[in-house]
C-alpha cells in the first residue's frame, strides 16, 4: 500500500448555486443574477454549509483559504474579503491561492504540507466563482460553457493513515495566451478601457489550441504522477477531474480511463472554474460515489496552462 505522506482528513463541505439556471440545447449552466448574489455571498453560504455539517463555528478555523481564478477586487486578497464577513474581529490569517481553475487542487497541496508539519490543525478552503459576468456573448464556446457557483471544505490534521499521498504540478507557458482576461490590472489598466477595448476585460478562449496543448503533454504527465505516487490506475478507486468542457471523455480516454471511473457532471452544470473541482468532489462525497478510505485522483487543466494532479486517501 503507497503511504500517505500529509495525513489529512476532511471534515465538512458544502456548496451553492445560484437558483438561475439557463439552458443551451441539452446543457444547464448556472449564472447569478446580477445584485442579487455575488462572489462573496455565494462563498460565504458554502462555508456556512461546510461548517454546520462539520459541527464547528469559524473559531475553529486555523487559516482561511481562497482558491478563486478571479479575485473580488485587485486589493485586499480574496480571502481578506471573505474574512470580514464570516470571521470579522478575529485574527484567523487569510490567504487567496490561484492556479486559476486548479486553485483548489494546488491550495490542497500546499496547505495540506502545514497542516502535517503542524503549522495549522484545521483550515478552510474555499472557492467562489461569477465566472459568468465576463464572458464575451459573441465567443460562443465560451459563453455555453461556464457556470457560477460556490464550494468550501475543511481539512483537519490527523494521525489516521489517511490524506495526501501525492501531487504533481506542471506548467507548459506556450498556452499562457490561449485562456485569458487581459484587462482591469497592469496590463490593460481600467483607464484603458472603452469601446474599443472592452473584449480586453471579457474572458477569452481558444479551445481547440488549449485541448491540442493538453493532448500533447497530459498523457506524459499522467505517467509522472503515477511513477511518483507509486499508484496504478487500478489502484484508484475514484478518479475526479475538472469538469473543463464537453470534451472530458475524450481526454479520459486518452489516459486509458474508463468512464465508469470518473465524474463527468460538465452537461448538468458547465465549467464552473476554480469551483469545478471542489464541487465535483463535494458532489461525489454526497452521493456516496466515493467514501471514506477509497483512493481519489483530483487532477485539471488551468490558464497558463497549467495542471495539476493529487492523490489522497479519504
Amino acid at each position: 500500500m503507497t503511504a500517505v505522506k500529509n495525513h489529512i482528513k476532511i471534515v465538512g463541505y458544502g456548496t451553492h448555486l445560484p437558483r438561475n439556471t439557463v439552458t443551451f440545447k441539452d446543457q444547464t449552466r448556472y449564472r447569478v443574477v446580477e445584485n442579487e448574489e455575488t462572489q462573496l455571498s455565494m462563498a460565504v453560504k458554502a462555508i456556512e454549509k461546510a461548517l454546520e455539517q462539520a459541527g464547528l463555528t469559524i473559531k475553529d478555523i486555523d487559516c482561511i483559504v481562497s482558491a478563486s481564478a478571479v479575485g473580488v477586487q485587485p486589493i485586499p486578497c480574496t480571502a481578506a474579503l471573505i474574512h470580514e464577513l464570516v470571521a470579522k474581529g478575529l485574527s484567523i490569517p487569510a490567504m487567496d491561492i490561484n492556479t486559476t481553475c486548479t486553485s483548489f487542487i494546488s491550495a490542497l497541496s500546499l496547505m495540506s504540507h502545514l497542516l502535517e508539519a503542524g503549522e495549522y490543525h484545521r483550515i478552510l478552503i474555499v472557492s467562489s466563482e461569477v465566472g459568468s459576468l465576463g464572458l464575451n456573448p459573441n465567443q460562443k464556446e465560451s459563453f455555453e460553457l461556464f457556470s457560477d457557483g460556490a464550494a468550501a471544505l475543511i481539512f483537519e490534521a490527523t494521525e489516521e493513515e489517511r490524506g495526501v499521498i501525492s501531487s504533481l504540478q506542471r506548467t507548459w507557458s506556450e498556452g499562457a495566451h490561449d485562456t485569458e482576461i487581459r484587462g482591469g490590472l497592469t496590463s490593460f489598466q481600467p483607464k484603458e478601457y472603452s469601446d474599443a477595448t472592452k473584449t480586453h476585460y471579457m474572458f477569452d478562449m481558444n479551445g481547440k489550441k488549449i485541448l491540442l496543448l493538453s493532448a500533447r503533454k497530459i498523457p506524459e504527465m499522467f505517467k509522472e504522477f503515477k511513477d511518483k505516487s507509486g499508484l496504478s490506475l487500478s489502484d484508484l478507486d475514484y478518479i475526479i477531474p475538472h469538469q473543463a468542457s464537453r470534451a472530458l471523455p475524450m481526454v479520459m480516454r486518452s489516459l486509458g480511463i474508463p468512464d465508469d471511473k470518473y465524474l463527468n457532471i460538465v452537461q448538468d452544470y458547465g465549467n464552473m472554474v476554480s469551483v469545478a473541482v471542489p464541487f465535483s468532489l463535494c458532489y461525489a462525497l454526497e452521493r456516496n460515489l466515493v467514501k471514506e478510505g477509497d483512493t481519489i485522483a483530483l487532477m485539471g487543466t488551468a490558464a497558463g496552462m497549467t495542471v495539476n494532479m493529487l492523490a489522497m486517501k479519504l
